[in-house]
């Protein structure tokens, strides 16, 4: 359930605050790394959101269930990912079966 937040909060945040081409892309390891890149070069920013606020709380509901996030920029624009630490029950599953 953590991975379809997170994922959903990036590319909501990219559709929102960002420039198309919008791509994602997570790799299984030892961790899950989640990175949704666009073509914009504007870095977001986490921010407290009021009581009544209808937004303001995408990277909140990121920064929380993740082990850590942030953002690089390159040529294209940039990357916003988050990495999930990663069960041991899962880990230790062959990469095949994971």
């Amino acid at each position: 359930m953590v991975s379809e937040l997170v994922v959903s909060e990036l590319v909501t945040t990219a559709i929102r605050f960002g420039k198309s081409p919008i791509k994602v892309r997570m790799i299984l390891q030892s961790a899950l790394p989640c990175e949704v890149s666009d073509a914009s070069s504007t870095a977001p920013h986490l921010r407290r959101a009021r009581v009544f606020d209808e937004g303001g709380r995408g990277l909140l509901l990121v920064a929380h269930p993740t082990e850590h996030w942030g953002t690089r920029h390159n040529r294209e624009g940039k990357v916003i990912w988050a990495e999930q630490a990663i069960p041991a029950s899962v880990a230790e599953l062959p990469s095949a079966l994971a």
